[in-house]
């Protein structure tokens, strides 16, 4: 028969698929007990503490081992630091792991991270936008770890569920430090009997429940009946307090209607005698308006009279305030003439002192020259000494190269003569001739 090849699997690929379900069984054992339990959990309840260690191995797996000076260091720190530069929201929680008194390490630092996001419910909101921005994982992560892969992602779904849970955990004085991180699988398996037990377990808790219901029922039914009994009482005693309100209202009735019979005769009277009032006000009104019709036209003169005044005076301040605006302009012409003026002088007095500053320059440099006019020409006395010096013994030399070419000249002429008479004469002793020759040439 021919064999059958297994397929080996990736031990990376295992690891993750293991504390994937791992992960799947914590979050879901700590759900379900957490609503059976019904109060809120605290740093002792089993399932909740198995839950941080799952998470650690999940955060732990794939890690880079990190070199430090002295050692090699190899924690989850890191990349949950790395979260408060992705998520705004959560530096507050940053900043409060790091004011923990008695934190030393940077995994206890994790630990109380892990637990400051639980209570906060935003765990899964951390972690969601830390597993998308792989790039930045990569430095804190092999690329075959748990964070880096799919299952990071489903393991962060799994933790929204965590949101229904309250947690109230005391991380100041808990020792995260030197705890051991290890997973307790016993929670995790069950037998027949355990099974039977928790449904003899649940069957319980159904009744309590039901008792507890009905015991809750009773005492709102009781609560209600009290309730009603003094809402009827304090209800007899408003029905008493508005049948005497509604007694005094209509003798305050009767009273009122018997002051408004009385008002209407007042108004009558007032009625009448303000009539008659009228009547000689009229009259009165009549007569003053007589006398206004005469007395108007003496007002119309004097009010075309003031008019007329008051036309020249508004002429005569137009005059006044266009030359008090002359003047003004004039003023300020003047003050700006001045300020040109003392500009000019200020400008003028700083080429003075400029033109002051370059006569001492150039008396310097004046006294200077003379001083090396007087060097120069003590040293032209010297040299023309010398140029005399020269001059003389040039002289001399040019009669000597005279006297020289002189005496050139007659060896020369000589020399010519000589040869003519060597040439002319025949003489038969050619030796002795040309010795002489050579003799006068030398």
């Amino acid at each position: 028969m021919p064999r059958k090849t297994l397929a080996t699997k990736d031990p990376t690929a295992v690891e993750r698929a293991n504390l994937l379900n791992m992960a799947k069984l914590s979050i879901k054992g700590l759900i379900e007990s957490a609503l059976s339990f019904g109060r809120t959990l605290d740093s002792d309840y089993p399932p909740l503490q198995q839950f941080f260690v799952v998470m650690e191995h999940c955060l732990k797996h794939g890690l880079k081992v990190r070199k430090s000076f002295l050692s090699y260091n190899k924690t989850i720190w890191g990349p949950l630091e790395l979260v408060e530069k992705l998520y705004p929201e959560a530096e507050e929680i940053g900043a409060s792991v790091r004011d923990l008194p008695g934190l030393k390490t940077p995994l206890g630092r994790a630990r109380a991270w892990l637990r400051l996001a639980l209570m906060q419910k935003k765990m899964a909101d951390y972690l969601r936008c830390l597993i998308i921005q792989r790039d930045l994982l990569s430095e804190f992560y092999e690329y075959h770890a748990l964070m880096m892969e799919e299952e990071g992602a489903v393991i962060v779904g799994l933790l929204v569920g965590l949101n229904v849970i309250d947690a109230n955990l005391c991380v100041k004085g808990e020792d995260l430090d030197s705890q051991v991180g290890v997973i307790d699988f016993s929670m995790y398996l069950k037998n027949e009997e355990d099974i039977g037990n928790k449904e003899r377990n649940v069957q319980i808790a159904a009744i309590l429940d039901q008792k507890n219901y009905v015991e809750e029922l009773n005492r709102q039914l009781n609560t209600t009946v009290s309730s009603l009994h003094s809402r009827v009482e304090s209800l007899e005693k408003s029905n008493t307090k508005l049948i005497e309100e509604l007694a005094i209202a209509k003798n305050n009735i009767i009273k009122l209607q018997e002051e408004n019979h009385q008002l209407r005769s007042e108004n009558k009277l007032i009625l009448m005698k303000t009539q008659q009032h009228l009547e000689v006000t009229k009259v009165d009104v009549e007569t003053e308006l007589q006398t206004y019709k005469h007395s108007r036209q003496g007002l119309d003169e004097m009010y075309n009279e003031a008019r007329r005044q008051l036309r020249d005076e508004s002429q005569l301040r137009q005059d006044v305030e266009n030359e008090l605006a002359v003047q003004v302009s004039m003023k300020h012409e003047i003050e700006l003439a001045m300020k040109l003026l003392e500009k000019d002088i200020h400008e003028k007095q700083d080429t003075l002192i400029g033109l002051r500053q370059q006569l001492e320059e150039v008396k310097a440099i004046n006294i200077e020259m003379y001083q090396k006019l007087q060097g120069s020409e003590d040293g032209l006395k010297e040299k023309n000494e010398i140029i005399a010096r020269l001059e003389e013994k040039t002289h001399k030399i040019t009669a000597a190269m005279r006297q020289l070419e002189q005496s050139d000249n007659d060896l020369l002429t000589q020399t010519r003569t000589i040869a003519m008479s060597l040439v002319k004469c025949a003489s038969s002793d050619t030796q002795d001739q040309y010795k002489l020759v050579k003799d006068i040439s030398f």
